[in-house]
């Protein structure tokens, strides 16, 4: 149960500052300084993407990715809810591509960042080869910072279905289309996770746990 809130509180700070701010370097900041307040409890992941390539890798079971993964959209929604009682619906309301944008170029940005992503949480938080580092959550932070900042004109810069889960479900219970554009944010994040995830296993053979 420690997982899980810790799962919904760091995915919480994670969506609010996004949906705040926009700002790449307070949202690689707050996901760095989350990382390392929950790493030691729940692994830190914040993310259905990351879940479902951990899951992959054998470090967790299917019930306890399925959990993970509804306490990081719980997290998101709370959010979105609370953004809204600040600021109403805005237009950093929830993730999405510019109007000019073709949706083909926002999936292959997003696809492409979270598996940039899910290689360095493989490799920096789950390996056995770097057990023990100190800087887990600044590799972790400045990733989303990077790709916050390079792909966000792109597709909008999620690189996590729940950052875009959370919000497009409150919007929709307030009269709003944002879910539009999920297909975005659930296809490309997880098909780069699961690429990432097998590339890790093939990198790291030796070091995968078994189911």
């Amino acid at each position: 149960m420690k997982n899980y809130l810790v799962e919904f509180i760091g995915t919480f700070f994670l969506v609010l500052v996004i949906a705040l701010s926009g700002d790449p370097i307070a949202i690689g900041a707050i996901l760095m300084v989350m990382v390392y307040m929950g790493g030691h409890i729940s692994g830190a992941q914040y993310n259905p993407a990351v879940t479902l390539a951990v899951w992959m890798n054998g470090a967790m079971k299917m019930n306890e990715m399925i959990m993970y993964m509804i306490a990081q959209v719980a997290g998101a929604v709370a959010a979105a809810v609370f953004y809204y009682l600040l600021a109403g619906r805005g237009d950093d309301f929830y993730p999405y591509p510019p109007g000019d944008m073709h949706a083909l170029k926002a999936l292959a940005v997003e696809a492409a960042f979270t598996f940039a992503l899910v290689m360095v949480v493989l490799n920096v938080a789950v390996s056995k080869k770097t057990s023990g580092n100190s800087y887990f959550g600044l590799a972790i932070g400045f990733t989303i910072m990077a790709a916050a900042t390079a792909g966000g004109k792109i597709s909008g810069g999620a690189y996590n279905p729940a950052v875009a889960a959370g919000p497009m479900l409150f919007d929709l219970c307030i009269g709003g289309n944002g879910y539009q554009f999920l297909w975005i944010y659930i296809v490309g994040p997880f098909s780069g996770a699961i690429a990432a995830a097998m590339t890790y296993k093939f990198l790291n053979a030796e070091d995968s746990n078994p189911g």
